[in-house]
């Protein structure tokens, strides 16, 4: 497996990731590179998927994937349980960081920044806009903690839609979104012979500055 590993190689050919195609702020290219991911990736469903990591009480780092639902000036927005083991840690530790990752476009967006909870009308306005099951899901899903077995989840989702059979569930307050505010983005473009192109934006108190990083 190892030989297999160390033998496993991709020549990166796409476009550079050039000066003069910089913007000011990083948000209006993370917004381009997002939507050419969504349709050129495949599938493009999750073209919308990052990588957020988070540090526990022992400052020990947590990664998992969760999908991109908002993305403006003000920053990145999922959604999540609060009482879940990301929800903890966030409140803990509000400072985050996310990662696409595109290898259809041999592109990666780095993230950094703070974390905090969305207006609750923000967060009830996407949880009604969610499919019924996944609505219900939200209710039936004690999330992070743990179960006896498949068939106990199950159970509680019989439960969950026997108790709204003849009604619409509401947003849990336990259930809703996070913004991670940028502080930092880096964009990064594959290159051939590894001489990759890394893009720096750096949040100051006047604005954004940019630096080019060595691959």
């Amino acid at each position: 497996m190892n030989e297999q590993l160390e033998n496993m190689r991709r020549h990166y050919q796409c476009d550079a990731l050039l000066d003069s195609q910089l913007a000011d702020d990083p948000v209006s290219l993370l917004q381009a590179w997002l939507a050419q991911a969504i349709e050129c990736e495949v599938p493009p469903v999750e073209a919308n998927a990052m990588v957020l990591a988070s540090v526990d009480a022992q400052s020990r780092p947590h990664c998992r994937v969760v999908l991109l639902k908002g993305l403006d000036a003000a920053g990145l927005v999922f959604y999540s349980h609060y009482d879940s083991a990301k929800g903890a840690e966030l409140a803990l530790n509000p400072y985050a960081a996310a990662t696409f990752y595109w290898p259809g476009m041999e592109r990666q967006v780095r993230v950094e920044g703070v974390i905090a909870k969305v207006a609750a009308d923000e967060s009830d306005r996407y949880f009604h806009s969610r499919p019924l099951l996944s609505r219900l899901a939200c209710w039936a899903s004690p999330q992070s903690q743990p179960l006896v077995n498949r068939e106990a989840l199950d159970a509680r989702m019989r439960q969950v839609q026997q108790q709204y059979a003849n009604s619409q569930p509401e947003r849990p307050q336990t259930w809703g979104g996070y913004r991670l505010s940028m502080q930092r983005v880096e964009f990064w473009q594959g290159r051939p012979d590894r001489l990759h192109d890394r893009i720096n934006y750096l949040k100051q108190a006047s604005g954004w500055c940019h630096e080019r990083l060595a691959p």
